[in-house]
């Protein structure tokens, strides 16, 4: 009986140590599981931290330049405003250091004019940077800089660190002129390990926390500041040399008589600073002076007196209006004998070129006074603003004044523009035109700016078939010419022992007209009296010649002179007659060198038969052209 009731109990404690077991498993279990939950939460919490940092892009403003920052790359934040023309920029797509970092952004067009967030990166200077107009930026030349800089997109790039505050290398840092304490062992860059990415590189020390962070590399580490001489290698301002694809010397003539007003007065100023801004001013690019006409004109300021864009808009905004009359003819008259002179800065190889604006129309007749302005080789334009109305024609001096004006009556020198307040819409088209060398066709050249007299021998011992040849060369000469009675213009002298004028420099003005005088000519026979026909030419064709004209006589002949050649040959010299004398077959050289104007060998020539001449007119066109551009041209 005790064994059986023993049995029993002894099975239940076995039962109650069990259940036991199991409650203590179950709350360990329990526990773990709460553990493991709250643990993968925590490091969820702390992957999200991980992963999304928060990135902080400096604030800069428009005029903030690239060299003032140490960091050789990083983000900023530029402003809204950074388009406008006096925060300078230097260079297309790499940009010279000097140059304002968001404005640079705005040119190469990667922000525009509301602002945003930019990526900076320093890269080496380059020996020359090139200015350029883009997305209403004018970025100026610079011959050569020691640093440049690439802007592009305000996106970070994987796994690189910028800098959250910018460090300058001058204590007049934006920081500090806020009142921030900004000195240049702050801290740029702070990571959680020595092993991520920076976009400053350098030398890393650990500070108390046990947080990295570092010194710019472009520091002196052993004394802790910037040297010296890296600070002082550049001047404080960059002097532009201007660009060299636009080496024009420019006049502008401005209206400042008593109809334009102060408010008008003030928009041709601002249109004014904005060319020379657009222009890119300096020694080896475009020079700008103006004169301003009312009653009298007055030079303002002329060519060599700006030699930088920043200095012209200066000078500009000092002017003030003359008042009068507007005598638009009487101010060419003025640019064309004082303006550009060499006294003036005239650099006589660059095509000189005058805009003259009119407010209406002008008080005087200006059609002879550009006439002899594009004889001396001005490339006139014309801007007429507010041109008068069908009702207002009565009143005009001139009808037409402006064609009557401009170098070319072809559109291209003439600017018309309905209200002063659309004259900025003027401004690229005329800064492109004025710089197109190629098409400023009243620029003087050795095609363009002479009387050329053609002295020719009609003697027996020619020949009428041989004459026929001669004037097929005088015709070949004649035809490499631009002709016209502002450019250059062809007379002819025949002889034997008499003269006869076959045409003067003032009769035919096209080269059709001339081609076709030139083959009428009709062959005469006689003797050869070559010092008489010098003599009949210098009176008959030069004194009639232009001042402002090269003078060159032509002579043919193909045997010796029956009269003595030295003493006109040396009159004609005197009076600057540039003379070359082709001899043909019986010519007699000693007299051929005499007449030519010395050095003989580049104005005297011999071919041996009538059917040879033309050999010689590449030689002779080359001769005189080389001779045109080793002078002053103006």
């Amino acid at each position: 009986m005790m064994m059986f009731l023993f049995l029993p109990l002894q099975g239940a404690i076995r039962i109650f140590m069990g259940i036991v077991v199991l409650t203590m498993k179950a709350s360990v279990i329990e526990m773990f599981l709460i553990f493991l939950v709250t643990g993968i939460h925590s490091n969820k919490e702390i992957t999200k931290k991980i992963k999304r940092p928060k990135i902080t892009v400096p604030q800069i403003n428009c005029d903030v330049k690239a060299g003032k920052i140490i960091n050789p790359e990083f983000m900023a934040k530029c402003p809204a405003g950074c388009q406008d023309p006096k925060y300078h920029v230097y260079g297309t797509d790499v940009y010279a250091s000097y140059s304002s970092v968001c404005g640079a952004a705005v040119h190469s067009g990667v922000l525009d004019n509301s602002g945003g967030k930019i990526l900076v990166r320093k890269v080496a200077g380059q020996p020359g940077y090139k200015g350029s107009y883009s997305n209403g930026v004018q970025s100026l030349s610079l011959p050569r800089w020691r640093e440049s800089f690439i802007v592009s997109e305000g996106k970070p790039k994987k796994g690189v660190t910028y800098p959250s505050a910018l460090t300058y290398s001058s204590s007049k840092s934006p920081a500090a002129k806020a009142g921030k304490c900004s000195h240049l062992w702050s801290a740029t860059t702070y990571t959680s390990s020595q092993n991520s990415s920076s976009a400053n590189p350098g030398i890393q020390r650990q500070d108390s926390s046990g947080a990295a962070f570092q010194r710019p590399a472009a520091m002196d580490v052993s004394l802790g500041f910037v040297p010296k001489e890296e600070l002082s290698t550049q001047p404080l301002e960059p002097v532009s040399q201007g660009d060299p694809s636009c080496r024009v010397d420019l006049s502008f003539v401005i209206d400042g008589s008593s109809s334009i007003g102060k408010r008008r007065f003030r928009i041709q100023k601002q249109f004014l600073v904005d060319i020379a801004q657009a222009l890119d001013i300096g020694p080896a690019g475009p020079l700008m002076g103006v004169v301003q006409y009312g009653d009298n004109p007055a030079t303002q300021f002329n060519l060599k007196t700006h030699m930088n864009s920043r200095d012209v808009k200066a000078a500009i905004e000092k002017m003030t209006p003359r008042g009068g009359l507007s005598n638009v003819g009487r101010a060419l008259s003025f640019v064309t004998k004082n303006f550009f002179s060499k006294a003036s800065g005239n650099r006589g190889g660059a095509p000189n070129v005058a805009v003259v604006m009119v407010d209406g129309w002008p008080t005087d007749k200006v059609e002879e006074a550009s006439r002899l302005a594009r004889e001396s080789g001005i490339n006139i334009f014309f801007i007429t603003i507010e041109s008068a109305i069908e009702k207002e024609k009565q009143y005009v001096t001139e009808p037409n004044f402006a064609n009557k004006a401009v170098c070319r009556t072809n559109g291209f020198y003439s600017l018309n523009v309905q209200s002063w307040f659309s004259l900025h819409k003027t401004l690229q088209p005329l800064v492109k035109r004025v710089c197109d060398s190629n098409r400023l066709a009243c620029s003087k050249t050795c095609f363009n700016s002479a009387d050329i007299g053609f002295v020719i021998d009609g003697s027996s011992s020619v020949g009428t078939s041989n004459f026929r040849t001669l004037l097929q060369f005088v015709a070949n000469v004649s035809k490499e010419f631009e002709i016209s009675d502002t450019d250059t213009r062809i007379g002819a002298v025949q002889y034997t022992y008499e003269q006869r004028l076959e045409f003067g420099f003032d009769q035919y003005s096209s080269k059709p007209d001339i081609l076709n005088a030139i083959k009428r000519v009709g062959y005469w026979s006689g003797g050869t009296s070559t010092g008489a026909a010098i003599n009949y030419a210098l009176e008959q064709l030069f004194k009639k010649s232009k001042p402002n004209k090269r003078k060159l006589m032509v002579l043919i002949t193909d045997g010796r002179s029956y009269d003595d050649v030295r003493i006109p040959a040396m009159a004609a010299h005197q009076k600057g007659v540039i003379t070359y004398a082709i001899g043909v077959a019986w010519a007699a050289q000693d007299e051929l060198e005499v007449i030519a104007t010395h050095p003989a060998r580049d104005h005297s020539f011999f071919v041996d038969e009538f059917d040879n001449l033309y050999k010689s007119v590449p030689r002779i066109i080359q001769n005189i052209c080389t001779e045109f551009n080793s002078q002053p041209r103006n």
